[in-house]
């Protein structure tokens, strides 16, 4: 296990999904305090429930991440509330898709705010209450292997992740010498929520799971819980000094030639 004793963490994302399995194994693991976010008012209430019932301290703050001011104020809760910040996890992201052609400027500007200037600014945020509490924080971006390059529908996607890669090595330099350390996780093809809802819209059959998973070297995708154990360890004092990694957590080999079949995130 990962060790969150005394440990205040706001994570992004998570009235469902991968946030929220963040949330629930890093109060498994002990956090003292985990701040809720989402859009969802009911979701994020439930969440918040299911962390204190662990013996979690939490809160819900309900937010429009491609709102600035909105991003601000959920850092402003956490520190109003609790006193300090010891983590951040950005796993919140808009996942819609669009081809090059089929991409306007509207929804490029949007998932470029969600996806990029919100854990800007929530980092910003966060990194300011570590240095003025001396504390010795992590932060944690949830990444994608589409940051390399993405499918053809994933133009402005793929973009905002390779942008949030370049942004986690930049902060992770610039803060080492705050002993802040910000580290990435490459997502493969994850069984989500949202995921089971894009693969709907586009028409995917009811059994598109089974068929994902009987292809999958390992017999399954990617499950939330599996990324919560990781964040809870980069979280953790247990992952010492690293920073600055972005780890590819998928299936697939990134470099391999010819490469295998792409995936969707």
């Amino acid at each position: 296990m990962s060790d969150l004793t005394n440990k205040t963490i706001i994570i992004t994302g998570s009235t469902q999904g991968v946030g929220e399995a963040c949330a629930i194994d890093a109060a498994k693991n002990g956090a003292a305090a985990i701040v809720i976010t989402g859009r969802n008012h009911e979701r994020g209430n439930a969440v918040c429930s299911e962390i204190k019932r662990l013996g979690c301290e939490s809160i819900f703050v309900a937010a429009e991440l491609d709102d600035v001011d909105q991003c601000r104020q959920i850092v402003t809760a956490c520190d109003e509330q609790f006193g300090r910040v010891d983590g951040l996890i950005n796993a919140a992201a808009d996942t819609n898709r669009g081809t090059i052609e089929e991409t306007t400027v509207e929804f490029w500007d949007y998932q470029m705010n969600v996806n990029v200037r919100a854990p800007f600014v929530l980092t910003q945020e966060c990194v300011r209450i570590m240095q003025r509490e001396k504390i010795a924080g992590s932060i944690v971006n949830i990444l994608s292997v589409a940051g390399f390059c993405g499918m053809d529908i994933l133009c402005s996607y793929s973009t905002t992740k390779g942008a949030l890669r370049t942004l986690t090595k930049n902060n992770a330099n610039a803060l080492r010498r705050h002993r802040i350390r910000v580290n990435g996780i490459n997502l493969g093809w994850t069984d989500t929520p949202n995921e089971q809802v894009v693969q709907h819209a586009q028409g995917s059959p009811d059994d598109w799971l089974v068929e994902a998973e009987k292809a999958s070297p390992f017999g399954r995708l990617l499950k939330p819980e599996d990324v919560g154990r990781l964040t809870s360890y980069l979280l953790s004092d247990e992952s010492g000094i690293l920073t600055g990694s972005c780890i590819d957590y998928s299936q697939r080999v990134m470099g391999v030639f010819p490469p295998e079949d792409a995936v969707l995130l």
